[in-house]
């Protein structure tokens, strides 16, 4: 039987509440070339207005040390690159937090609630699917989204 008197925070639950309200509240812009702050946060991508990716940059917690600006320039650039989409179908909103520790916590939480379906698809990865070492694996991104032919 578990204490009634005993209380133990979920910050699990806190993070995912908040942050997702704070970001339906931020506005939905245009993805494009050099949006977003040179600052470290999360941001959510949505394709035909469907959220499909959520995903973080923060400047002292990897050591690609990323800002959302560049994040979102390689997804542009991925994007640009592809069959059956147009970065005029992508949108986007994005959040700055004071402490990279809780974009990383941030991105979890709303990754487990949200379940975007580029989160598993190979989309975020930076050598997805065939390719990547070890494997030949195609991603389901891959073949949804083929390169383009050069």
């Amino acid at each position: 039987m578990s204490d009634p008197h005993r209380f133990e925070f979920d910050w699990d639950r806190g993070i995912r509440e908040q942050v997702y309200e704070r970001l339906t509240e931020s506005p939905e812009l245009r993805l494009e070339e050099n949006a977003g702050p040179d600052d470290s946060g999360l941001y959510a991508l949505f394709y035909r207005g469907r959220l499909a990716y959520i995903g973080k940059a923060t400047k002292t917690l990897t050591a690609s040390r990323r800002t959302l600006r560049t994040r979102l320039n390689e997804h542009c650039g991925k994007i640009a690159q592809r069959q059956n989409i147009s970065l005029e179908e992508m949108r986007f909103r994005y959040l700055t937090f004071a402490s990279d520790w809780w974009v990383v916590a941030a991105e979890m939480a709303l990754i487990r609630l949200l379940k975007p379906e580029w989160n598993t698809s190979g989309f975020g990865s930076k050598s997805p699917g065939k390719g990547r070492p070890g494997t030949h694996r195609v991603s389901a991104w891959d073949r949804q989204f083929p390169p383009r032919s050069t």
